[in-house]
């Protein structure tokens, strides 16, 4: 896929921004900006949306009492029965707390923006929105930045720091040149995560096929990431973030545009004074989003869609509140 080759606030603070004496008042500016952007919906809507959307990952132990009358005969506790010589029932509750983790994508044409926000910094808000949230509600936020390779790891933990960090990460990770490598992060998640827990994956997708269909020939090192996909949505819950800028799904009639290619870098010149080009440009859209539909759909796998030009909350919510009337639970 190609961008137009000017890109909106693709770092914090630009390239001199990775450089120490920089980084920090630049950066954590942007940072406290999204922190009150997103407080006051974390604090709404959103919180209750949460609540009621995820659950624990199990039960936990919470005391023994006197059999009743219709009580499971499965949780009498045999021990203490004979103990006591009258029947004991073990009584347990759900274990609340949950572990989101965060796998965000940092390959170069996500730091592409035509309107209100760069996908960079779209992805860096629904990283605060998801981690505020999920503090809120003492639960624990790690994150997994991904280019072409995996990039920074950080475990899931708690605490108004933690994810501060999160979203600082996020916003001045460097670029990753080439395209991003789905398959490789998802595989390393399957692999190093064994308590089951909630995953949100963002990206713009545009990189390695998802199945062979897509692509013959193009799967690289670590074969198709929707293969990964499904594995790693058997073990977890796991909902997808695509990230769209809307001039990547409609080309404004603008004369001659210099364009990157994603992943290669190869430099094109459209003509989008032609209708003939801005149809193929749209179409190719279209493609694109009917071949991740159908790959989420064979995992059994939510999709968010978040774009660069509209609310980023209202759509969370809105996922949220679907996924718990799905799941018999009550919208706060």
């Amino acid at each position: 896929m190609a961008h137009p080759s000017k890109r909106k606030g693709a770092r914090a603070g630009g390239d001199d921004a990775r450089q120490p004496g920089l980084l920090v008042p630049e950066l954590m500016a942007r940072v406290q900006q999204i922190q009150l952007r997103t407080h006051k919906r974390v604090n709404t809507a959103l919180a209750g949306a949460y609540r009621s959307t995820f659950h624990g990952t199990g039960l936990e132990f919470q005391e023994v009492r006197p059999y009743q009358p219709g009580d499971d005969v499965r949780s009498i506790d045999w021990n203490v029965t004979a103990r006591a010589g009258e029947a004991f029932i073990k009584k347990y509750a759900e274990e609340r707390e949950l572990t989101v983790h965060l796998l965000v994508d940092t390959g170069a044409s996500m730091d592409f923006g035509s309107a209100r926000w760069s996908k960079r910094e779209a992805a860096a808000q629904l990283a605060a929105l998801v981690s505020f949230v999920a503090m809120r509600n003492q639960d624990r936020v790690g994150l997994g930045l991904f280019g072409a390779e995996p990039g920074l790891h950080l475990d899931a933990r708690k605490g108004n720091r933690h994810v501060l960090r999160v979203i600082r990460e996020v916003i001045a990770a460097e670029p990753s040149p080439g395209r991003s490598d789905l398959a490789a992060i998802l595989e390393h998640s399957v692999r190093a995560t064994h308590r089951r827990g909630m995953f949100f994956l963002v990206s713009d997708f545009v990189g390695a096929p998802a199945t062979a269909a897509t692509n013959e020939g193009e799967a690289g090192e670590h074969g198709f990431w929707g293969d990964h996909l499904k594995r790693l949505a058997r073990r977890h819950d796991l909902i997808v973030v695509r990230v769209v800028d809307p001039l990547e799904e409609e080309l404004p009639a603008a004369g001659l545009v210099d364009c990157l290619e994603a992943g290669t870098g190869r430099r094109l010149e459209l003509d989008s004074s032609s209708r003939a080009v801005r149809e193929a440009w749209s179409a190719a859209a279209r493609q694109r989003s009917e071949e991740l539909r159908a790959v989420l759909a064979a995992a059994r796998v939510d999709q968010l869609e978040l774009r660069t030009d509209r609310d980023l909350a209202d759509p969370l919510v809105e996922l949220f509140r679907k996924r718990a009337l799905r799941h018999g639970g009550r919208v706060a």
